[in-house]
């Protein structure tokens, strides 16, 4: 039970507001020395997991990819792109990528999607461009919230969509461990098929804070600030 110490290590740590990389290392680390490990074996389960996941190194390849296109514009395309459609708003917008995000995570695409490949240089500009096209200039505590809800988009979607997924390493882990200590023969569909319904209502709960969004952005302070950009504009 000492083990599970760890956790309340990331409670805390989350709770804090800390480096979310130093919270999980420290989290295992604790976990590990509670769980009778030395430190040199705690230093080789790090290295170990690490050599077993490679992928987790893939940004360094991705990053200056990524740059190069925004260097070159891609922002701003993505931007105009989004002007085009006069009905879609940035809550629209947003719960249309929840939607995508959470069906490509159920077929296990999971790298189709995500912070580093497309929100940040696609679905956060699109978003803002959604929302400056029908309010003016956006104030920088709205544009936040903006980013934050694109965000919160990709998260949702992924976490809930991949459960769905047959071959992910939690329904496999599962089954595994169930099978072999309780000697029953659990099926990964059961899992995923268990994991509809809690995917559906992410979807619904998640879809209707995003549309809500928009509500927000006809606030009054939002407003304001809409009409002189417009009135500068004019002038």
């Amino acid at each position: 039970m000492l083990v599970l110490l760890g956790v309340l290590v990331v409670v805390a740590g989350f709770a804090t507001k800390r480096n979310p990389l130093l919270v999980v290392g420290a989290a295992g680390i604790a976990t590990g020395l509670l769980g009778g490990l030395s430190p040199r074996q705690v230093l080789a389960a790090f290295g170990t997991g690490f050599a077993a996941s490679r992928s987790v190194t893939i940004f360094a390849i991705t990053l200056p990819i990524i740059g190069l296109l925004e260097r070159n514009g891609l922002q701003e395309q993505a931007r105009r792109i989004v002007t085009r459609f006069a009905g879609l708003t940035v809550g629209r917008f947003l719960a249309l990528y929840l939607l995508l995000r959470q069906l490509t995570a159920a077929l296990g695409l999971n790298s189709v999607f995500g912070h580093a490949q497309t929100v940040r240089p696609l679905a956060v500009p699109m978003a803002e461009g959604a929302a400056e096209r029908r309010h003016g200039p956006l104030p920088p505590e709205i544009r936040e919230k903006v980013r934050s809800f694109a965000a919160s988009a990709d998260n949702v979607g992924l976490f809930f969509g991949e459960d769905v997924f047959l071959a992910v390493g939690s329904i496999l882990l599962i089954t595994g461990f169930v099978n072999t200590t309780y000697h029953t023969h659990l099926e990964p569909l059961q899992l995923a098929l268990w994991a509809v319904p809690t995917a559906l209502c992410a979807l619904a709960v998640h879809g209707w804070r995003l549309l809500r969004l928009d509500r927000t952005l006809r606030g009054a302070p939002l407003g304001t600030v809409a009409r002189k950009g417009r009135k500068e504009t004019a002038r």
